[in-house]
């Protein structure tokens, strides 16, 4: 077992050179170049004139791991952009590895943590791996107007769970290198109201809704295809919705207030465990300080007017109100509006004080009998006015794209920098997709088939065993970590697997948060009862649990999670969950399992069209 550097006390000596930025241009036919002073920068791109300032150097020497609140009182290294120029620019601000010197080692990114403050606003701390790997360690990304300047303090550290095996006596040297380009793309509201026919808009004063059966309102974005239901008139931000269910869980355990329930925690977690925190950059791309109106409304779809603002709750990241959801089909009948996907899923406006409400696999509105259901999940957020679109057309198979979204050369990059839904290219025959979910244990890469697994076009079914707990020995159990891995994955791909993994076993019976298929009575401390295996399955209110679109012919299948009396969960077609037993029933098999950190991408972009080749470097 590795031994943590925070426990024995040993010093570390860390190099962090930043002192070397370069500002490089992208070229166009119009250029002029400029050298000036003795910082060397490149000016291009007609008017362009950036200016980069670095302020105090950041040198750590001697440092023990740190905890993420030790490391926010660091100094960090503190840099400004200034566009001096006449034109907006877009700009994009990587960290480089620089080289070594003989006989150094480089720390892995896995034990740096690393926080970001621009114009005063502190972003919440990460694990570096979340800017990518070098050379893509992108620290942050924007535009910047004539006469703007944009303030940066940069702060990072050893991670406090840093094993002396991963960072004892190696060092990380990087520098900071700005690209800039003349402005491209143009805002994603402008792009869908341009181009969504009149009759697919209505304007009811405050937003203009996009309707119809299925407008070109696709848009592509940290891994997950969404759709586009609203434009703000005054914000000109756009409102967005998963186009399947992410996951699924229970509401809340005793109320059907959005605010304080499991839902708005789960939406809001920052942890690998939820939602927020698996999305890309979302301080750039979303409104993190989005209102939310969770009314009460017990009318009926076609009499729904817009929600009076009597219960607002402030978020990031919400679900769609009844009234959003009456607009997206107006004039059409709500089966065949765009946004039934024909699945349950939950919404924010509850029916009553005891009764909370879905959108049914019909289309339909139902308000639920009561909290003991579990129903799908489809995350909503709010796209900044400025984030651009710049590739797509909006269709499902070539959705749009959005700027520092769009990766096209990922040639190289390690699998575990990329996004919780992106496709991979993996196993063989018709069961070739799957899709990343998280990045729960440190450097290694979670994945999960796209669908379940089939035999000549047909879903395989099996049962669970007669031990409700997962294990490599129970039925299902022993299929995945033997016929599985000898029938379904070629050899390749099964030596990018990581031998032994940890599946967490927890209970989460009715009414019950998600966090209790991980974690024992909410302590995110302590760990629910495991199994350790090759091969295993997800578990409840897990990222990609949920059925992505009803309509792609999916079917039943097993999750890891226990229920109580011997029971176990089970992801149902149209969205929701039961709680079959285990050993007499047959559904069908979504294994799971963790890639090593050494996979890489040799060619794809992570969208079902393209998705991920990967090999071992």
């Amino acid at each position: 077992m590795k031994e943590a550097i925070k426990k024995n006390k040993k010093y570390i000596i860390i190099g962090l050179v930043i002192i070397i930025l370069l500002l490089i241009g992208i070229a166009f036919a119009y250029l002029t170049t400029t050298l000036q002073g003795d910082k060397e920068y490149l000016v291009r791109a007609g008017t362009l004139d950036l200016v980069l300032d670095e302020g105090n150097e950041l040198a750590l020497e001697k440092q023990i791991p740190l905890s993420d609140n030790e490391g926010m009182n660091l100094n960090g290294f503190s840099f400004s952009i200034v566009n001096n120029g006449k034109i907006d620019t877009d700009y994009t601000i990587y960290l480089d590895d620089m080289e070594l010197s003989e006989g150094e080692s480089r720390i892995p990114d896995s034990s740096i943590r690393y926080s970001l403050t621009k114009n005063d606003e502190t972003f919440m701390t990460r694990n570096m791996t979340t800017m990518g790997s070098n050379p893509n360690r992108r620290v942050d990304f924007g535009t910047i107007a004539p006469d703007e300047t944009i303030n940066y303090t940069l702060k990072i550290w050893i991670d406090y769970d840093a094993t002396t095996e991963e960072a004892s006596g190696k060092v990380f040297k990087g520098k900071l290198r700005v690209v800039a380009t003349q402005s491209v793309g143009e805002a994603a509201g402008t792009v869908l109201l341009d181009n969504i026919p009149e009759e697919n808009q209505y304007d009811d004063g405050t937003d203009t809704f996009i309707t119809g059966e299925d407008p070109d309102n696709y848009i592509w974005y940290s891994g997950k295809l969404w759709r586009a239901v609203s434009v703000n008139n005054e914000a000109k931000t756009v409102k967005l919705v998963t186009h399947g269910n992410i996951s699924f869980m229970s509401y809340d355990d005793d109320s059907t207030a959005f605010e304080g329930s499991y839902m708005e925690e789960w939406l809001n977690d920052t942890t690998v465990d939820g939602f927020l925190g698996n999305l890309r950059n979302y301080e750039n791309f979303i409104v993190t300080d989005a209102k939310w109106d969770a009314t009460e409304d017990n009318r009926e779809l076609g009499n729904i007017t817009r929600p009076n603002g009597t219960t607002i709750v402030t978020d990031a990241v919400g679900l769609l109100n009844i009234y959003e959801y009456q607009m997206s089909y107006r004039g059409a009948d709500y089966s065949n509006g765009y946004l039934n996907n024909g699945l349950d899923w939950w919404i924010i406006t509850p029916y009553s004080s005891v009764y909370p409400r879905c959108i049914a696999s019909g289309g339909n509105s139902s308000n639920v009998s009561n909290l003991n259901y579990r129903y799908g999940i489809r995350p909503t957020i709010n796209l900044k006015s400025d984030v651009k679109i710049v590739s797509g057309n909006g269709t499902e198979d070539d959705p749009y794209r959005l700027m520092s979204d769009s990766d096209e050369d990922l040639s190289g990059v390690k699998l575990n920098t990329r996004y919780s839904g992106e496709y991979i290219r993996f196993g063989t025959g018709e069961n070739y997709l799957y899709r990343i979910v998280s990045h729960e244990t440190r450097g290694l890469t979670k994945i999960t088939s796209a669908e379940p697994l089939k035999e000549n076009g047909v879903f395989k079914t099996i049962s669970f065993g007669n031990d409700t707990y997962y294990s490599s020995t129970n039925t299902i159990g022993t299929f995945l970590n033997g016929e599985y891995l000898s029938s379904y994955i070629d050899s390749n791909h099964i030596n990018m697997i990581e031998d032994s993994s940890t599946w967490y076993l927890g209970e989460v019976r009715s009414r019950a948060s998600y966090k209790l298929a991980k974690y024992a009575n909410y302590d995110m401390a302590n760990y629910a009862k495991s199994t350790n295996a090759k091969i295993g399955l997800l578990r409840f209110g897990e990222l990609m649990s949920g059925q992505f679109n009803v309509f792609s012919s999916n079917t039943d299948y097993w999750l890891l999670t226990p229920f109580e009396n011997g029971l176990n969960y089970v992801n149902v077609y149209s969205g929701n969950t039961t709680n079959p037993n285990p050993y007499n029933n047959y559904f069908g098999i979504k294994p799971s399992l963790n890639l090593k950190s050494n996979v890489i991408i040799i060619s794809g972009i992570g969208t079902k069209e393209d998705p991920f080749i990967i090999t071992l470097s």
